[in-house]
């Protein structure tokens, strides 16, 4: 890894370059588009082993992250507040207090968050009444709805209408909201949210931009990136962390009420000949990179096991 670190940490080898160029005043930061991304988890039936959460590993040829293990999600469509939808669970008025951000902003997040879950995972919040959810999601008919919401033929508000469905914000729970470093050419201001897998229905490697998808603890997935064979992102690993100490997926989400939710944002500055980077609240982040050292891209991660015994989702 560079830096020497032994971890897996993603470090771009053109990071330190951008980072002085934004220190001389030769670079303007690009605004950051919001997103949302979604910790599925699923109870182990393990004492004492927590819940699995469900990852998706980026395609090695990926621009942003390639190899790198992460979540679902992605960017809000433009569409995603234009009208109300069919809406259970706290008020969009709760959400916006809660994320930060206006009601129509609130909205948006909050679908594109159930949204690229489908999307990428097959799995929707969703159901015909503010109580239930829907079951099996794999159907024929599912699946063409579902590549319809991909290639942007089909909003998430008519998708909805169509299905006479509501979507369930109640089972979601905002976790922690990261902003991409301004000296990324790729950023994005991403809220984390959990959610407990709903009952009947399955994951699946539903992404283009995933090769494989696994069901992993967040202790073996902070160990993995620990022993530098899983190459994570920042916010992935300090989420797992948080993660790391509940018991259950329903106590991950009781306790989501009570988690910071004041963005995260690297800073970056030159120290010498170094370049200091560091992430506000995770001094493990922290990298000093020499001016005089060779940055080289981290190899392909290597493939973790499913912990719960199963075949990967």
């Amino acid at each position: 890894m560079a830096n020497g670190q032994a971890n897996g940490q993603w470090y771009p080898p053109e990071w330190p370059d951008r980072i002085r160029a934004l220190a001389a005043g030769t670079l303007t930061p690009v605004t950051p588009k919001r997103a949302a991304t979604v910790m599925l988890l699923r109870d182990t039936g393990t004492t004492g082993s927590g819940p699995a959460v469900h990852m998706l590993r980026r395609r090695t040829s990926m621009a942003f992250a390639g190899g790198a293990y992460a979540y679902p999600g992605g960017g809000v469509d433009p569409r995603d507040d234009d009208r109300a939808i069919g809406w259970a669970g706290p008020t969009r008025a709760w959400w916006a207090q809660r994320l930060g951000v206006d009601e129509a902003g609130a909205q948006a997040i909050v679908c594109a968050a159930v949204r690229e879950t489908y999307e990428e995972a097959g799995v929707l919040l969703a159901g015909p009444t503010g109580d239930s959810v829907v079951g099996d999601t794999t159907g024929a008919d599912w699946e063409a709805d579902r590549a319809a919401l991909v290639d942007r033929e089909l909003s998430f508000a008519e998708f909805l209408d169509r299905r006479g469905l509501v979507l369930r914000s109640d089972l979601l729970g905002a976790w922690a909201r990261w902003i991409t470093p301004e000296f990324e050419s790729r950023r994005y201001d991403t809220w984390f949210f959990v959610a407990a897998l709903p009952e009947g229905q399955r994951t699946r490697n539903a992404s283009t931009e995933a090769d494989r998808t696994v069901w992993i603890t967040p202790a073996d997935a902070t160990a993995g990136y620990d022993r530098g064979e899983l190459l994570m992102m920042p916010p992935t690993v300090a989420t797992l962390r948080g993660l790391a100490g509940c018991r259950t997926a329903a106590e991950a989400l009781a306790s989501a009420s009570g988690r910071d939710m004041t963005p995260v944002l690297a800073r970056a500055r030159l120290s010498g000949d170094e370049v200091v980077l560091s992430w506000p609240g995770h001094d493990e982040f922290t990298k000093h990179v020499p001016s005089t050292t060779a940055h080289t891209k981290a190899t392909p991660p290597a493939t973790p096991s499913d912990p719960t015994g199963g075949a990967p989702a």
